[in-house]
């Protein structure tokens, strides 16, 4: 199979550095802690590399890759979630590539992007069951975020909560993604999520970070937001 050079993983990083913005890549690594192998190249200019290579052999890419900047891994992440491949091989990809994952960044992007998910939900909800217990704090961002973007529906709100109420790890990324996940439950849910703030098990940080979203969000009425005040603590 013919491979075009410009979808090779040494072109892609040379191309992505010939795109290296300075002042921008000062501003992006201000919003992604602890990562110091930030180049600066704007997210749009990477998506539209990402698609190119999706749409040619990019099972080679993902093969062949060492990645060793964060738009590399970013690279990586939006190829998988834009192959048209049976859903066996994006799993497979997945699997190899959660494990590297590192920043909210490119976690939430990879999520997001795996917009396959809405034709397999129950194939992706199995597989993504043994991110709950893991160590590795990035993994259950994994699972917590894929579910945000693609599980919010009334037939998973009960088994959502519960896992959400039973994951207990310390990194902050943990918390917050659950806080925003059960605030966006909120918004679409609230009858059914109001019941559960009332009487659940999350840790105290946790839960007091989802009362703050949800009295932060825009599409949370000042009615709904003082009723979250004067009864929730």
């Amino acid at each position: 199979m013919m491979i075009d050079p410009i979808n090779k993983p040494e072109h892609i990083r040379k191309e992505l550095l010939s795109m290296a913005e300075p002042e921008y890549q000062k501003f992006a690594s201000s919003l992604i802690p602890n990562c110091d192998n930030l180049i600066g190249v704007r997210i749009p200019k990477i998506r539209k590399i990402a698609k190119r290579i999706a749409r040619n052999c990019p099972i080679y890419y993902l093969d062949n890759v060492s990645p060793k900047y964060f738009e590399e891994f970013m690279v990586k992440a939006l190829v998988i979630g834009n192959m048209k491949d049976d859903i066996e091989v994006l799993l497979e990809q997945a699997a190899l590539f959660i494990p590297e994952i590192n920043n909210w960044s490119v976690c939430d992007s990879f999520c997001s992007e795996f917009k396959i998910v809405r034709k397999h939900k129950e194939r992706v909800w199995d597989f993504l069951q043994k991110y709950w217990q893991s160590d590795k704090p990035y993994e259950i961002r994994v699972a917590v975020v894929m579910f945000l973007f693609h599980f919010m529906e009334q037939n998973y709100l009960e088994k959502l909560f519960s896992i959400f109420e039973q994951i207990k790890n310390e990194n902050y990324y943990v918390k917050m993604a659950i806080a925003w996940a059960v605030s966006i439950c909120f918004v679409n849910f609230p009858k059914e999520t109001m019941a559960f703030l009332r009487d659940n098990h999350m840790d105290d940080e946790t839960y007091h970070k989802t009362l703050q979203k949800i009295r932060k969000s825009l599409r949370v009425d000042r009615e709904t937001k003082e009723t979250i005040i004067l009864t929730l603590r």
